[in-house]
């Protein structure tokens, strides 16, 4: 059996970055036309952006944001090899520099019955990655993810009302993690809350949610992200902090191309990093999914050919005792499907 089903993680996953122009411009070199897509503004304090497929290029949702908004002026259009922009400064101010991380689901949505409740669904199952939108039903239900394997991160937002961002991450409890959830647009520790998951663990074929206003509030509709593992290519685990600048190793058991990460057993900001903002050892180029925050080079944290290790003693990446939650994606696998292992950096 390869060790890897995927050779090249940037058929699925892939970074790309730009200069603002405060006119129009198309985004290319994604390398696919991309379903999900998630911008942030680098030099200034805009609201991160969400967009996918399912919704629709101009919906937009903010992960430090409990808000939907339509921007006619933002993405305009999912194209074969990027996207096209407007004008609004959020994507595409002169003088400002933007990052955008790019996932490929499924295409256009299809209708899954796996539930309880009937999803609309674009599942890539090769790369585990699915887009599920669903209308609430206000009680305890399950949905079809389309993925065929467990998901082990879930993000899930509500697109009628203002309410968190719910994460569920199979390191949100080690014997128990559909108990257990987090919000993404804030700095709150891990909770225990059974309106959320219904504390009831994620199939192959679906995941429950709770009766929960975040999740699943009745008649209203709802999107959900789901991702399930898949070696090689990409890995939702947790470490343990030991507050030194010679931090924790991680095997992921590839080189790392983007980390989000959080502590989940305290208080404090998200963390995001890729191999494209900072193309070499140490990666010190930091954005926060919780703040709108302009980048800074506030933490410090090295790629390796087999993971990533911890350079940096702040309590956001690295404090003693501390459990912290992580989904890391491929630049490469370490040893491809024919067995060639790959480099460092």
């Amino acid at each position: 059996m390869p060790y890897t089903t995927i050779d090249k993680p940037t058929d699925y996953f892939n970074t790309v970055l730009w200069s603002g122009n405060s006119s129009t411009q198309s985004i290319t070199g994604v390398g696919f036309q991309a379903d999900f897509v998630w911008i942030k503004d680098r030099s200034g304090g805009n609201d991160h952006q969400i967009l996918d497929s399912v919704r629709g290029a101009t919906k937009a949702l903010s992960s430090n944001r409990t808000d939907l908004n339509t921007f006619s002026d933002g993405l305009t259009s999912f194209d074969s090899d990027g996207y096209s922009l407007g004008n609004n400064t959020r994507y595409n101010a002169s003088g400002s520099n933007y990052v955008g991380w790019n996932w490929l689901a499924g295409g256009t949505a299809s209708s899954n019955s796996d539930g309880s409740t009937t999803s609309s669904v674009s599942a890539n199952t090769t790369s585990g990655f699915s887009i599920v939108k669903f209308t609430g039903t206000g009680s305890a239900t399950t949905l079809g993810h389309g993925l065929g394997a467990v998901p082990k991160w879930i993000l899930v937002k509500t697109l009628d009302r203002t309410e968190n961002w719910v994460v569920y991450h199979v390191g949100n409890d080690a014997s128990a993690p559909e108990d257990k959830s987090i919000r993404l647009d804030g700095t709150n520790a891990v909770q225990d809350n059974s309106g959320h998951f219904n504390d009831t663990a994620p199939t192959s074929s679906v995941f429950s949610v709770g009766n929960g206003a975040g999740v699943n509030p009745s008649g209203e509709d709802q999107i959900a992200y789901c991702f399930a593992e898949k070696k090689g290519y990409s890995k939702f685990g947790t470490y343990k902090g030991n507050s030194n600048a010679d931090g924790p190793f991680v095997y992921t058991g590839f080189k790392p191309s983007f980390i989000i990460g959080k502590v989940s057993s305290d208080t404090n900001d998200w963390f995001m990093f890729d191999n494209k903002r900072s193309t070499f050892n140490a990666v010190d180029d930091s954005l926060f999914p919780n703040k709108s925050d302009a980048e800074s080079t506030s933490h410090v944290i090295d790629f390796l050919s087999n993971g990533f290790k911890i350079r940096d003693s702040d309590g956001t990446v690295n404090s003693t005792g501390n459990t912290y939650i992580y989904m890391a994606f491929a630049e490469s696998p370490f040893v491809s499907s024919t067995g060639i292992p790959t480099t460092a950096r």
